[in-house]
């Protein structure tokens, strides 16, 4: 599972540079060259400081040491990261709020943290969290405006450029991160709920639709909302994962809301980090715990049943299940 993570990481990580380099040299990307770049540093400096403080409290060695190669993987999700939030967001000319932007994306995975069976992990996916922050702290930063993606190509090329992205990201998350369920089932849910708005609101179907045609839909689509960190892995899960942001982008967009699609992101995202951690708390509170009991022949442990098995104290031998100190 480890190597195919890391696989997906380096497709990615491929795939969004290219995207970005043919952006701003063919296809119209209008933010100049600097933004990508300091993105990029703000990326990777906020990581590599967040790993060096971890391993220096937890007295362990750093994980990017172990030479180029190791360096390079270490640094993958940053770089991911750093490239979406340069491309996704607007701010004309100024750096500070993409720099921004990515250093609170990779910053989230340290601050927003779920416990697990085995130890904890972030929830928020990063890069969609560092851009709905942005976009909340300053109101005069907007999203990149989807025409540029396509400004200056034409003909066989407008066509051919979507279904590219297409091909990919679904090979992409077909072959690696697992992840077609949420996409089969946030695609189907859009469609859905612009069906639902147009029926209520009166509102011409096609305007409600229309997002779906843009190269920004299909990178939000295929590299946004399949984050393999931050979605379920079940197909069932995925599904109704999916169908939710798919719900919640439509709620917001009747309450006018703009942005939707990465604050609807962000909202799945919160609520289910909230749900695998009130799980994991009724786990806890359910499960036998150790405890010691002082007699004649010292400190020896004993089970407290609790809801497992009744109440009271027993003996290590009526254990059933997981034991927690």
């Amino acid at each position: 599972m480890q190597d195919l993570r890391l696989a997906a990481l380096r497709r990615f990580a491929v795939a969004m540079t290219v995207l970005n380099i043919v952006g701003h040299t063919v296809l119209g990307f209008e933010p100049p060259i600097a933004q990508p770049l300091l993105a990029l540093a703000a990326a990777y400096g906020m990581e590599l400081l967040l790993e060096l403080l971890d391993a220096r409290a937890q007295r362990r060695r750093p994980r990017f040491l172990g030479g180029p190669v190791t360096l390079v993987n270490f640094l993958l999700s940053a770089h991911i990261t750093g490239l979406a939030c340069a491309m996704l967001l607007y701010a004309n000319e100024r750096v500070l709020p993409v720099m921004f932007a990515a250093a609170a994306a990779i910053g989230s995975k340290a601050l927003f943290r779920v416990t697990m069976e085995r130890g904890s992990r972030h929830f928020l996916n990063p890069s969609n969290f560092g851009i709905t922050l942005t976009l909340l702290l300053f109101p005069w930063v907007g999203i990149a405006p989807p025409y540029q993606f396509t400004e200056n190509i034409a003909s066989w090329a407008d066509w051919a450029l979507p279904a590219l992205f297409i091909v990919v990201g679904s090979f992409l998350n077909a072959r690696f991160t697992r992840k077609i369920p949420v996409v089969l089932a946030w695609v189907t849910g859009f469609a859905l709920q612009a069906m639902v708005r147009s029926a209520v609101h009166g509102t011409p179907l096609a305007a409600a639709l229309m997002p779906m045609t843009g190269v920004a839909f299909l990178l939000f689509t295929f590299y946004m909302v399949t984050d393999p960190a931050t979605t379920p892995v079940p197909w069932r899960h995925q599904v109704v994962f999916g169908a939710g942001v798919a719900a919640v982008y439509g709620i917001l967009v009747s309450f006018h809301v703009v942005f939707g699609l990465f604050f609807a992101l962000t909202i799945v995202c919160t609520a289910r980090g909230l749900a695998l951690q009130l799980a994991w708390n009724r786990a806890l509170a359910r499960a036998p715990q150790v405890v010691l009991v002082r007699s004649e022949m010292g400190a020896t442990p004993a089970i407290r049943a609790g809801d497992a098995a009744g109440s009271g104290l027993a003996t290590p031998a009526g254990l059933v299940g997981q034991v927690h100190e």
